[in-house]
């Protein structure tokens, strides 16, 4: 009887495993990576605190703006993956190539000076986050640092991505911590699709820091060069765009459980935050111990791996702009450039953040309004591109995101110039 059991289940198993479907799953499994790390790695310390401002100043009034944002950041993740599929570059050498040396070196000037910023929120998230689990930041800084070498320079593509996938995987304690917190979920679902506006300066503010660390200029930059870095065949183009549009999906359903979490407990009882480590003491006695310990893990987690991810992304725009050997899987003697340039700016980053009197706050939100600013010159060169018929082929964008995209360069520029405006009115 156990032996015809067994007989039974190894022919079931070896039909499931021989069936087109199940072959099918397998081949997508291997393709994806790429979207769901970008996607998800945008949920980083920055992101994270701007999502956490929104409902702690704004309650449930921004959540309409997650829908917009998630069809946005989909076509243009899915952009940069498809060119990264189609040509095996990634996007700082497509500038380099098509648009010339200056055009390219300036806007890889702009990114570092961008993204380094953005890498200093991280570990500033590092340092909170320890602290709140009770690590001081002269341990947890040094041990990031450690930690986050290890991973990248003694890797592969392959080992680094499965500890990404991890990591991502790791982003649901926020939905936890949401249901934790005991919203109001009809009034939540309502706000998601009635816009609530004001034209106010802190209003304003918080909308491009909440577009700005939703799609940020990093992102088209790690998401083209990590599907390069892949190698996916171009036969697999479908399965690399599903994974964008995903990985663009789960981010945002992330980020809309903060700020749900923090609307229905912080911004209900009035309670005044000004850093992270006030937002997870403020969870403690409004929805429980487990919520606020959950969300100061997911901080540390999300902190830790866009500080992988951020240098990564400057580090592949880097040697695409110097066409010098990058990838992952290279050695260190074979792209010395690659990997110097990733160990050169988590170092010193950890070092800036180890010095007194770093303003945490200041520097996790605005690192997030900068992104916002520099998002539509990094998208006009993505379209210029992604429209060109030399390098695209017949794999050029539909008429559909075209109209998207271009839409959404527009509303970032119209959100900038309303920004800088609001700063010559008086606060409201």
């Amino acid at each position: 009887m156990n032996r015809g059991f067994l007989t039974n289940a190894r022919s079931s198993l070896t039909n499931i495993v021989r069936s087109p479907w199940f072959v099918q799953l397998m081949v997508f499994l291997a393709v994806l990576g790429p979207g769901i790390i970008t996607g998800m790695a945008d949920d980083d310390a920055g992101g994270i605190t701007t999502y956490s401002l929104a409902g702690s100043q704004f309650g449930f009034a921004m959540l309409w703006t997650f829908i917009p944002m998630t069809v946005a950041l989909a076509v243009i993740q899915e952009m940069a993956q498809r060119m990264g599929v189609v040509t095996g570059k990634g996007l700082a050498e497509l500038i380099h190539e098509k648009m010339g040396i200056r055009v390219s070196f300036f806007i890889t000037i702009a990114l570092l000076a961008a993204n380094f910023g953005t890498t200093l929120a991280e570990f500033v998230g590092i340092s909170s986050a320890a602290s709140i689990l009770g690590v001081p930041r002269f341990v947890s800084l040094p041990l990031a640092v450690i930690f986050l070498s290890w991973l990248v320079i003694k890797g592969t593509y392959k080992s680094v991505e499965r500890i990404f996938l991890v990591a991502s995987a790791l982003y649901f304690t926020y939905i936890i911590s949401a249901f934790l917190a005991h919203p109001d979920w009809k009034t939540a679902a309502v706000a998601s699709v009635v816009p609530q506006v004001s034209f106010s300066q802190a209003y304003i503010l918080m909308l491009v820091g909440l577009v700005g660390t939703t799609i940020s200029p990093w992102m088209q930059y790690y998401a083209q060069s990590s599907t390069a870095d892949k190698k996916i065949p171009l036969a697999r183009l479908r399965d690399s765009r599903i994974d964008a549009v995903n990985g663009s999906i789960w981010s945002n359903v992330i980020s809309w459980f903060i700020v749900v979490a923090c609307a229905a407990t912080i911004f209900a009882h009035g309670i005044p935050v000004n850093n992270v480590v006030d937002i997870s003491n403020a969870l403690a006695p409004l929805a429980g111990n487990y919520a606020a310990a959950l969300f100061a893990f997911g901080f540390l987690n999300a902190s830790l791996m866009a500080a992988s991810v951020l240098p990564l992304s400057t580090s592949y725009a880097v040697c695409e702009g110097l066409g010098v050997e990058r990838g992952v899987s290279k050695k260190f003697r074979e792209a010395p450039v690659f990997f110097g340039h990733y160990f050169g700016v988590i170092v010193l980053a950890a070092i800036i953040v180890s010095l007194p009197g770093v303003p945490y706050l200041s520097v996790l939100f605005l690192s997030q309004v900068v992104d916002g600013v520099l998002l539509p010159f990094v998208l006009i060169f993505v379209l210029l591109l992604v429209n060109d018929r030399d390098i695209m082929g017949k794999y050029v964008n539909r008429r559909l995101f075209n109209y998207i995209a271009w839409a959404t360069v527009v509303i970032m520029i119209g959100l900038s110039v309303a920004l800088v405006v609001t700063q010559f009115l008086p606060s409201s």
